[in-house]
């Protein structure tokens, strides 16, 4: 069978620690840059603060091998170590963690919001901070799930890098993701091969790295360019790429492929609670009002018989990082019209406590 995080964490003993599940000022969904940042915040400025996270603490940024352009890091730092570091200052100001715990559901009662999690038990709180993130997007491709797992990726960090030392490898996407993994892995291989749809490598990523990878002979860069098909018995053995403007298709050998295409946000179990965009990310502050003024919102439950929807009888307006729900925010890549940055993230997880606090304090709950 297919045991749940939770088990497995059990198995080998990563036993999370016994909380009570009330009595929090701030539940904060998500351990990526964003939800670390409001835990050390909140937690520094005196909020009972519990972190929910599903799987490991770092989120998208945790699994990146090298973040080059994140103030006060001249040298660059992986994204494990910031995740770690991030985790530790939030534990010594005395933020409550539980991993994994996965979110499955958000209700509101009597004032409170309880956050329901997979294996059956939940959390109440006064307020909550959703910095659930975003998922990889796959290949549309036949044979992808024989070889995930093996030879297909969805991170480039060292234990990737021992795994196809000396034999050359596909990346494919063209954001800043994709570029940091090439770079790094031209480290440790003779040839990268980086696949961009895009006819521009600095269509969708930084200049500071193009400039690198132009300047790199291990990497060749194939613009305009999409995989078709993946070759190999047991192991991946090549990919077939085509150029989508001269339509013409050549097979590459390689032996690993990396996937860097973007991402979807983590919001299916908020599914019917929270006003989302067109493509599924949480709005909040002014586009929850223009939401709501076109009269989109669908109402949801606040008691036993009372029905309301977002700012109705509130007499103010959202916050800039408030949801359709008062009370509850939005921090990091989930939200919409977020700019998908480990310092933005980190910027908007410690904006949305100091918010907290004004809602704390409208609702007579600060400092509890």
């Amino acid at each position: 069978r297919n045991p749940s995080n939770a088990e497995l964490a059990h198995v080998i003993g990563l036993r999370g620690e016994t909380m009570p599940n009330t009595g929090y000022d701030l539940i904060v969904v998500g351990a990526g840059p964003a939800g670390l940042a409001a835990a050390v915040y909140g937690a520094s400025e005196g909020l009972a603060t519990m972190v929910l996270e599903a799987i490991a603490a770092g989120g998208q940024a945790g699994t990146s091998s090298k973040i080059e352009n994140y103030l006060g890091f001249p040298g660059g730092i992986s994204g494990g170590e910031l995740a770690d570091r991030s985790h530790l200052q939030a534990r010594k100001f005395g933020a409550s963690m539980s991993v994994p715990a996965r979110a499955t559901g958000l209700e509101a009662e009597d004032g409170q919001y309880i956050v329901h999690l997979e294996d059956g038990t939940s959390v109440q709180g006064s307020s909550v901070v959703l910095a659930t993130g975003v998922h990889y997007r796959k290949l549309d491709l036949p044979r992808l799930e024989e070889f995930e797992g093996s030879n297909i990726h969805y991170a480039a960090t060292a234990a990737e890098a021992r795994l196809c030392r000396g034999r050359p490898v596909a990346v494919v996407g063209g954001g800043n993701s994709a570029g940091q993994a090439a770079l790094y892995l031209s480290q440790h291989v003779d040839k990268v091969y980086l696949v961009v749809r895009e006819p521009e490598l600095t269509a969708n990523m930084s200049r500071y790295l193009a400039d690198r990878i132009s300047r790199n002979p291990s990497i060749e860069v194939l613009t305009t360019t999409e995989v078709r098909e993946l070759r190999g018995d047991d192991q991946l053995q090549g990919v077939v790429v085509e150029n989508n403007r001269l339509g013409q298709r050549r097979q590459l050998q390689v032996y690993e492929m990396f996937v860097f295409i973007g991402a979807d946000p983590h919001v299916r179990w908020l599914e019917g609670q929270l006003a989302l965009d067109d493509r599924g990310y949480v709005l909040t502050g002014q586009e929850v009002e223009r939401h709501l003024d076109a009269g989109l919102h669908r109402d949801r439950q606040h008691g036993p018989g009372e029905e309301r929807s977002g700012y109705e009888g509130e007499g103010r307006r959202p916050l800039a990082l408030e949801t359709s729900s008062p009370g509850v925010f939005a921090a990091g890549d989930v939200r919409s019209g977020s700019v998908k940055r480990v310092a933005s993230a980190v910027g908007e997880g410690a904006m949305a406590v100091r918010m907290v606090h004004e809602y704390l304090a409208a609702v007579g709950r600060d400092g509890q």
